[in-house]
């Protein structure tokens, strides 16, 4: 909770991480905004404003009176919506770069082929 960027935003990606990764399921409840701002130590109506971001965005929906859940179909949603995002910031970049190496596309995937089998 300290990479600059606003702590709303940082409470709704590490709820989105939890989904993607499994830690959350679909139709599972999500800690209350209470327990995240204990737990995290910030004032609820902060951790308030980043459910309600991720209830906005359709991957929350609220039952009244019983809590937060993980909306059917969010973990696909989330997995869509950041491989976008990592082909935006990440693909686009590489690509432009080898264009003005003069690397195609071949030598790209040449290139990573070898540095995955070195991992």
């Amino acid at each position: 909770m300290d990479d600059g960027r606003p702590i709303f935003l940082q409470i709704a990606e590490m709820i989105e991480n939890s989904i993607i990764d499994g830690t959350l399921v679909e139709e599972g409840q999500v800690p209350s905004t209470n327990e995240l701002a204990a737990f995290h130590r910030i004032n609820p109506a902060t951790a308030g404003k980043g459910v309600n971001q991720l209830v906005d965005d359709g991957i929350l929906y609220k039952k009244r009176g019983i809590g937060m859940f993980v909306a059917t179909g969010a973990r696909a949603k989330l997995r869509d919506r950041r491989r976008e995002e990592f082909a935006r910031q990440y693909l686009q970049p590489l690509l432009a770069e080898a264009h003005k190496l003069g690397i195609d596309v071949d030598e790209l995937k040449h290139m990573i082929d070898r540095w995955e089998e070195e991992r």
